[in-house]
């Protein structure tokens, strides 16, 4: 292998390393940003989806996987300042969880069916639905001991329906920030 190529191979393993950490940060500062409720209205959503459309599919999972990793093993990085493996099995630790499905699904609708605007929406779109239906199941298991369709629609009304809208934006959001960053950053 010449000395250019492994020093290429090299800085890219670098600035990959530097923007895993810092979008794996950006997800935490996120989370910080809350509204208190049954489930917390964060910005950690935002941190997710921009993650994940700037970054790639592969990239942006990681970074999902690491900031639960990190949140797992104490450091209060989840909303509310949580942390440890409490967190991650209450109540809301199914969204949580949750994340890491959203990563795999966008990365895998990205990697068969591109990088274009819309591909990436669909991609985030899925697996925001993906983690609502984890999440929600989750939650209702863990606060009722059952799954039926009135503690079905319970859960989706104090976990789900306030937040589509918010998504929804955030998820536009990461899109537009997707557009001014990613050609600088790849």
């Amino acid at each position: 292998m010449s000395d250019k190529i492994r020093s290429d191979s090299s800085k890219n393993r670098i600035k990959s390393s530097v923007l895993i950490s810092l979008f794996t940060a950006i997800i935490a500062v996120c989370s910080f940003v809350s509204v208190p409720s049954a489930v917390p209205f964060t910005l950690q959503t935002l941190g997710i989806f921009t993650s994940l459309t700037v970054l790639g599919g592969k990239r942006g999972t990681i970074c999902i996987a690491l900031y639960i990793f990190i949140g797992l093993v104490g450091i209060p990085v989840f909303s509310g300042f949580g942390a440890g493996l409490g967190h991650i099995t209450g109540a809301t630790g199914g969204f949580i969880l949750g994340f890491i499905i959203c990563g795999f699904c966008y990365w895998i609708i990205t990697k068969i069916f591109g990088n274009k605007t819309i591909t990436k929406a669909i991609g985030l779109l899925t697996g925001l639905l993906i983690c609502y239906s984890f999440g929600t199941l989750w939650y209702t298991v863990f606060s009722f001991g059952t799954i039926n369709p009135n503690v079905l629609l319970t859960t989706l009304k104090v976990c789900v329906l306030p937040f589509i809208i918010p998504d929804f934006l955030k998820l536009g959001i990461a899109l537009i920030i997707d557009k001014k960053l990613s050609q600088t950053i790849r």
